[in-house]
Formats: C-alpha cells, structure tokens, sequence
C-alpha cells in the first residue's frame, strides 16, 4: 500500500504567476515547493508569526530552504527602519510557488518583527548599523 504525499492545489488560471505547470513538466525539476500546500502555508505563516528570537528566524529560514526551496533575506533598506516596512524582505524568485504565498511571508515576518522588535534590533545590529556608535 503506497500513500501519496499531497501536493498544493493548483491555482485557478490566469489568476496566479507560480508556473506550476512548466514546473511539473520540467524534468529533473525541484518539486519540493509543491509540498507546501494550504494548511502547510498556514502553519508556516503562523509560525513566522510567533518567532522568539533572531536565532529562531534564521533557523526557519535555513529550513524554508532545506525543505521547500525557498531562499529568504531580510536585510534593512536602503534609507532609515523607523518601521517593520523599512526592512527588505525577498524571495528568490520560485517557480511553483504561489503569488499569495510570495506576498504572505514578508507580512508573516513584519508581524513577528512588529510583536517582539527585539529581533528587528538585532536584525539591524548584525547589518553593523549600530556598530559605528
């Protein structure tokens, strides 16, 4: 008896920009991203929700990459972080990976940074900028 792992259900067409289907079509491509389906999303976001600690949020980030592909940089701006928006969050660009889901994990992140700005302290004193005082 074999069980089939569940795959994220595709978008409605033309309604998203993930390239699902050039992505299954692909071969030897990296289907890891499509084990992230709904639920899994919601846990995900949750879970970038609650971090504790810059230490916690590298680590999700390393397994973002390690188990879905996803490679995630949080650097601050360009001009001053009087805010959670003056920090820069990006996605490599992922095929297979929903457009909602590219815009919902920078916000899942600046609502955990929001909640404990510790870490946005220590997100900015790892860039140096508050080495030179």
């Amino acid at each position: 008896m074999t069980t089939q792992i569940p795959l994220r259900a595709p978008c409605p067409p033309g309604a998203c920009d993930c390239e699902r289907d050039r992505l299954q079509q692909a071969p030897g491509a990296d289907l890891r991203i499509l084990l992230l389906t709904r639920q899994e999303e919601k846990r995900l976001l949750e879970r970038l929700e609650r971090i504790d600690s810059l230490e916690d949020l590298q680590r999700l980030q390393q397994r973002m990459f390690e188990q879905l592909g996803i490679r995630l940089s949080i650097a601050p701006g360009p001009n001053e972080v009087r805010t959670m928006r003056g920090f820069v969050i990006q996605i490599e660009h992922l095929p297979g990976l929903c457009r909602k889901t590219r815009q919902a994990i920078p916000a899942a992140i600046r609502r955990g940074l929001e909640r404990t700005p510790e870490i946005a302290y220590r997100l900015l004193d790892a860039h140096d900028l508050f080495g030179g005082l």
